[in-house]
């Protein structure tokens, strides 16, 4: 009898943006449901920046981060290939191969990634170090009805998801901006000092809803 009220709270807080500094996504088991969904401030992107921070034990194929629209279910995602140990960036369903990362298990990895719709060109930060720029997709921005998922990849808008593609381990420090960001900012993020939040996605004031097996949890810290 006391289930219900409980869960009409959850969903009510879900629904107001919550500050999650210190805080991240734990994904603890390989699921084919299990994803947090984020609701993002702009729906028109002509540029951008995405930076993260994922811990992971896992060798296979895994998403890092979904964006779908209905015209492109890989509207823009980045990705681990397993097999080429590559990180890929994909825009409007095309995507550019990043690799010779040192992409270990076990550990936190911070990763940027920017594109730019007038010269459709795509570059990676992998903890703080860049990558090349490469050509991936131009002429036409980013626009709404956006979804925006953490912990499985869309091969439709909003579904779709493989259980070999999921994400297990923690993620955290999620931003998105409508623009690039420069290379001292970018450092600034991955250092974790003082930055500008993303005016898109900000982990200090994110909204978002959990579905399925997904735990708010303290970040966790290595001590020394």
């Amino acid at each position: 009898m006391k289930l219900f009220p409980v869960l009409v709270m959850l969903t009510a807080c879900a629904a107001r943006p919550q500050d999650l500094s210190g805080k991240m996504f734990t994904f603890p088991l390989e699921s084919n449901r299990a994803h947090v969904r984020l609701n993002a401030s702009r729906l028109d992107l002509s540029s951008l920046t995405l930076c993260h921070r994922s811990f992971t034990d896992l060798k296979r194929d895994h998403v890092l981060f979904s964006m779908a629209t209905p015209v492109h279910s890989n509207d823009f995602l980045i990705f681990w290939d397993g097999t080429n140990k590559e990180i890929e960036p994909h825009i409007k369903d095309r995507k550019a191969e990043f690799g010779g990362r040192d992409y270990k298990p076990n550990m936190w990895h911070s990763i940027c990634s920017t594109w730019d719709s007038e010269s459709g060109l795509v570059q990676i930060w992998f903890n703080g170090l860049p990558s090349i720029r490469k050509f991936v997709s131009t002429g036409t921005n980013i626009v709404g009805p956006v979804i925006i998922i953490l912990g499985q990849e869309q091969d439709s808008h909003g579904g779709g998801f493989d259980i070999k593609q999921s994400f297990v381990g923690m993620m955290s420090d999620v931003h998105l901006w409508d623009h690039i960001l420069s290379s001292c900012e970018i450092q600034n993020y991955v250092d974790e000092l003082n930055f500008t939040p993303g005016n898109v996605l900000n982990w200090s004031a994110l909204e978002f809803e959990i579905i399925d097996r997904v735990l708010i949890e303290n970040k966790l810290m290595t001590c020394h």
